[in-house]
């Protein structure tokens, strides 16, 4: 690990997963939208199962563009983590996560289906409570293959999965409301900046959060380093 500033590596945290988000989770929404919506069966319930296996593989975008953004970022601190090992953890755990984030969504669907009745949606404001429910669960998801690669490289990794529980809580809510602020019937380049902005943002808060943690685990390593070299 080099012992480089902290604060240079939370800089460029933040930056790369503020657009990160913005490309890796937009092009992830739009591959999503486009295949589903171009899905045609009379069969609703094997639409919903489609549409949800679609949904999760097209995570693999999000977590390929986020992962090796993220790999480049850390890698002057972190020059012994292999860029495989970093995006392979990071795609087991967006694919994990988007199966449990559309999967509540999926099984509504699929009992409307069955009883053919309609459910209302909640107001927003419990839909942005239930986000950051789903953020901490998502973060703790998420986090949890790349704490396997990250322990073996510094001390403190055991932070890193309530530092992204902790992020996904703050930044799910924000990705709930841009994409529901989108469905107003916008003209499409209102929707893409709408879209965009929110993305970028969410990310910037999530960056902001995991970024603040690996800057101190870069930190306290240094320190521990230094002490022990101060004892010999």
């Amino acid at each position: 690990m080099a012992s480089l500033n902290g604060g240079a590596l939370w800089l460029r945290w933040i930056g790369v997963n503020a657009f990160g988000e913005v490309f890796g989770l937009g092009a992830t929404l739009a591959v999503a939208g486009i295949a589903i919506s171009r899905l045609k069966t009379p069969n609703q319930i094997a639409l919903a199962l489609v549409s949800f296996l679609i949904a999760v593989l097209s995570g693999a975008v999000e977590a390929t563009v986020v992962g090796l953004a993220q790999w480049w970022a850390m890698h002057p601190w972190f020059r012994t983590i292999n860029r495989r090992a970093w995006w392979l953890a990071t795609l087991a755990g967006a694919l994990l996560a988007y199966i449990l984030g559309y999967l509540p969504s999926t099984l509504m669907n699929l009992g409307e289906q069955a009883s053919q009745s309609s459910v209302s949606e909640p107001p927003q404001w419990v839909v942005l409570l239930l986000a950051g429910g789903l953020g901490m669960v998502a973060g703790a998801v998420l986090s949890f293959a790349q704490w396997l690669v990250l322990r073996k490289h510094v001390k403190p990794a055991g932070w890193w999965i309530p530092a992204n529980m902790l992020a996904w809580l703050a930044g799910m809510p924000v990705i709930f409301w841009g994409i529901d602020a989108s469905q107003k019937g916008q003209p499409f380049w209102q929707v893409v900046l709408l879209v965009s902005g929110t993305l970028f943002f969410a990310g910037a808060v999530v960056g902001t959060i995991t970024g603040a943690f690996l800057a101190w685990m870069v930190r306290y390593d240094h320190q521990q380093a230094s002490k022990k070299e101060t004892k010999s």
